[in-house]
């Protein structure tokens, strides 16, 4: 369990066992928890629209769309805190990725992912005191793989491809692991 401070000057505990526990708002404004996608093998990434790393919307979709009736999901996480690469609205971004890369995946309102205003998620996943894969965001597409237990099971930096070997091999080690309900 971790407790965490959000906010410049409100301080809010929060308290997390993991990332499931938390509850984030859908790009198109609805209010989402987390534990809806217990069960499942789940990949989070810090996106940006315009990043040299966009094109990785590419991958991650084909890698949505070929594990998904496996129990496999990616949450899209938009988030502006590198050189301003995320500077549209909500819908903008939406927009964006279907346009240009057909993204069916799960996309969330735009967030900071680092900083004063990082929000609590990302608070718990660079944690490390909560888990061995803590640390700063580095860059857009930065990657955590979730297994189906809800834990952390591997994290890819942002210029590992969605298509590389490693991201690959967690992705189906987790789905093999334990194909219990996804």
């Amino acid at each position: 369990m971790i407790s965490l401070v959000s906010g410049k000057d409100k301080k809010v505990k929060i308290e997390a066992a993991g990332p499931l526990e938390f509850t984030m708002t859908s790009i198109d404004g609805q209010s989402i928890e987390l534990s809806r996608y217990a069960g499942q093998v789940i990949l989070i990434v810090n996106v940006a629209s315009k990043c040299g790393l966009t094109p990785q919307y590419e991958g991650l979709q084909a890698l949505y769309e070929k594990y998904k009736d496996s129990g496999f999901v990616i949450l899209g996480f938009p988030a502006n805190n590198f050189l301003g690469q995320e500077p549209g609205s909500n819908e903008e971004i939406q927009s964006f990725c279907s346009v240009n890369y057909g993204v069916s995946f799960p996309l969330f309102a735009k967030i900071s992912v680092k900083g004063k205003d990082q929000h609590p998620l990302y608070q718990y996943l660079t944690d490390k005191k909560s888990h061995d894969f803590g640390g700063t965001i580095q860059w857009n597409f930065e990657k955590f793989l979730i297994g189906r237990d809800g834990k952390i099971k591997a994290r890819f930096s942002p210029k590992t491809k969605p298509q590389d070997e490693a991201v690959i091999a967690a992705i189906e080690s987790e789905i093999e692991s334990n194909q219990t309900s996804p």
